[in-house]
């Protein structure tokens, strides 16, 4: 499994907007000069976070985007499936039933589901308000 820069990214600025937010919107711009990130590509990770329910939106003076939630309300897991979809190590464990008929001899089978719950489990275990805690500045999220 190979987090793309889109995962990397959203991960950013949500960390960003819980930084910086202050319960306020928070401009595009501004987060792509902190961050160091084209607002060209930012603004095509926008439109999955605001579907997923993840970003308020608001347009004109004194608009941007803001968080829909408190920091500690979001994990890294959730905000990396909305991006990267499945996070599973393997194809066969991709949806909730595993339909691959080698499932039942699959001698290798147990070692993916244990690899995945360990992923999902430490993903699903940090939120935005863990990283911000221990990351001062926020620049720093897998460049």
């Amino acid at each position: 499994m190979k987090i793309s820069t889109k995962g990397r990214y959203a991960l950013r600025m949500m960390a960003d907007l819980a930084q910086n937010g202050n319960g306020g919107y928070v401009a595009l711009k501004d987060i792509a000069a902190r961050q160091e990130i084209s607002k060209k590509y930012l603004e095509q990770i926008v439109p999955l976070l605001t579907r997923a329910d993840m970003l308020r939106t608001n347009r004109g003076f004194q608009g941007g985007y803001a968080l829909s939630r408190s920091p500690e309300q979001y994990t890294v897991g959730e905000i990396l499936r909305v991006t990267e979809g499945n996070l599973a190590p393997v194809a066969c464990l991709q949806f909730d039933e595993n339909t691959c008929p080698r499932k039942a001899k699959c001698q290798a089978l147990p070692v993916w589901e244990g690899l995945y719950k360990v992923i999902i489990d430490y993903l699903d275990g940090i939120s935005l308000k863990d990283i911000i805690d221990k990351t001062p500045d926020c620049k720093n999220l897998g460049d």
